[in-house]
C-alpha cells in the first residue's frame, strides 16, 4: 500500500475522533432489514452543525433515508465522497463479541461494518470540521445511501439529485474497502427470478404431465451454457481477477413429494457483467431462448404452463474514470492502482446513471467484509484520513 503523504490536517486528535465517530456509527443496528434513519439523523445533525447543506432522500415508506451534506462553493464541478450506510447480518456464532458493540483489541476496532464500510463513513466524519474550516475552492459531497447490501436501492436516487444539479459533479470517490488502493472498475449485477410452472399427477403417468423441476433444469443448463460462452468468446477486461462476465444459478426450490410429477419450480441466478457487455441484452437474449425452445414446448403439451422471469435487482458496471477530466484533476494524489473488482458498488450507478466518472478508495479490505469478527485496523483509519486530506488541501485555497 502506498504511503499518503501527511497533510497538516492529520492529528492524532483527528484519529480519536475517527475512533470514536466508528464506535456510534457500529451501536447503529443498520442490517438492511430495519430502519436506517436513526443514523441518518445522526450524521445530518453532525455535517449541518459544522455549516453544511444537507439534503434527505427518503424512500417511499419514510423508513429508510438517503443524506447528501455539501461544503464549499456549488458553482464549480466537485468531488462526491459516498458510502453506503447498511450492513450485512451478523447471525454468525463464531463472533466473539458484540457486533454492534465496537472491541478495541491490538490496534484492531472490531463490530459488523467496521469495513463495510462505516469506517469510511467514520473518516469522513472526523475530517469535516476540516472541510467546514477550509477555503474550499470546489465543493465535496459527502453521499451516504441505504440498502446498497441488497442490491443499490438507494444510491439511484443520489445520483438522480446530483446529475440534476446546475452544476453536477465530476468525480465520484467510493470508499468501498480498497486496502486504500485505486480501484478503477467494478461489475455489474442482474438477479434474476424463474418461475417454471407445469402440471402435477402422479408420478406413475409423468409422461402426461409438464415436469417444472425437469424444465427448470434445462433452463438452467441453458444459463451455464451462456456462462461458457462468456467465459470462451468474453467480451475480457484483463484488469479484473475474473477476466469475463459471468453467469450462474445460485438458488432452486421445487417439488412436493417424491411420487408427485412436480408442478413448480423456481431458480434464481446472476450475471455479473463488465462494461463491455450490454447486460440488459444479454439478460433478454437469453430469456427469449429460453422461451422460444422450452416454454412454447410446454404451452403446446398444457395450457397456462410455462416459464417466467423477474428481476430481483440491478445495477451496471463501473466503467474506467481514468481518461476524464475529474480523475486528471486528483492524478498526483492517487495511491497504487490495483485494477478492477468483481464485487459490485454504487460506482456503476454515478457513472451510468448520472456521467459522474467513478473510482473506489477505502479503508479496511473486502476479505474482512460479511464474516464474523470484521475488523479494521486503527493503522488503516490513519491512512484513510491522510489521503482525504490531501483532497482537502488540494481543493482549498491558500490562507
Amino acid at each position: 500500500m502506498q504511503t499518503i503523504a501527511p497533510t497538516p490536517y492529520l492529528s492524532d486528535d483527528m484519529l480519536k475522533d475517527a475512533i470514536e465517530h466508528l464506535r456510534v456509527l457500529i451501536g447503529f443496528d443498520t442490517v438492511s432489514k430495519n430502519t436506517n434513519r436513526p443514523l441518518i439523523s445522526h450524521m445530518a445533525a453532525f455535517f449541518e452543525n459544522l455549516g453544511a447543506d444537507i439534503t434527505i432522500l427518503p424512500d417511499p415508506t419514510g423508513e429508510k433515508a438517503n443524506l447528501v451534506a455539501v461544503f464549499g462553493p456549488q458553482d464549480q464541478p466537485g468531488i462526491v465522497w459516498s458510502g453506503h450506510t447498511d450492513v450485512v447480518p451478523a447471525v454468525e456464532p463464531e463472533w466473539q463479541s458484540d457486533p454492534f458493540t465496537m472491541l478495541e483489541h491490538e490496534g484492531k476496532l472490531y463490530g459488523r461494518g467496521t469495513s463495510d464500510m462505516k469506517g469510511f463513513a467514520a473518516c469522513v466524519m472526523a475530517v469535516a470540521p476540516y472541510l467546514a474550516k477550509a477555503k474550499l475552492t470546489r465543493p465535496v459531497y459527502l453521499c451516504f445511501s441505504y440498502d446498497e447490501e441488497v442490491g443499490c436501492k438507494g444510491a439511484p436516487d443520489i445520483v438522480r439529485h446530483l446529475s440534476a444539479l446546475p452544476v453536477p459533479p465530476e468525480l465520484a470517490l467510493v470508499g468501498e474497502p480498497s486496502e486504500m488502493q485505486l480501484i478503477t472498475g467494478h461489475k455489474g449485477k442482474t438477479a434474476m427470478r424463474a418461475t417454471v410452472k407445469g402440471t402435477s399427477g402422479h408420478s406413475s403417468l409423468a409422461p402426461e404431465h409438464v415436469n417444472a423441476i425437469e424444465y427448470g433444469a434445462r433452463a438452467i443448463a441453458k444459463v451455464t451454457a451462456r456462462a461458457a460462452q462468456f467465459a470462451a468468446h468474453g467480451p475480457f477486461d484483463h484488469d479484473y481477477p475474473v477476466a469475463h462476465p459471468t453467469m450462474l444459478t445460485t438458488m432452486i426450490t421445487g417439488g412436493t413429494a417424491t411420487n408427485i410429477t412436480p408442478d413448480l419450480c423456481e431458480f434464481t441466478f446472476e450475471l455479473r457483467s463488465i462494461a463491455e457487455l450490454d447486460a440488459q441484452a444479454a439478460m433478454a437474449e437469453l430469456m427469449a431462448d429460453i422461451e422460444a425452445d422450452l416454454s412454447q414446448e410446454m404451452a403446446a403439451k398444457a395450457q397456462g404452463t410455462g416459464i417466467t422471469f423477474e428481476e430481483i435487482f440491478s445495477y451496471p458496471a463501473m466503467s474506467d474514470a481514468r481518461d476524464s477530466a475529474g480523475f486528471e484533476r486528483y492524478s498526483t494524489l492517487w495511491p497504487q492502482w490495483a485494477g478492477k473488482v468483481c464485487f459490485g458498488a454504487e460506482g456503476g450507478l454515478f457513472d451510468q446513471m448520472g456521467d459522474i466518472p467513478s473510482v473506489i478508495v477505502g479503508p479496511g479490505s473486502i476479505e474482512r467484509a460479511h464474516k464474523p469478527n470484521e475488523y479494521i485496523g486503527i493503522e488503516e483509519l490513519r491512512a484513510y484520513l491522510g489521503f482525504l486530506g490531501t483532497i482537502i488541501s488540494f481543493n482549498s485555497a491558500p490562507d
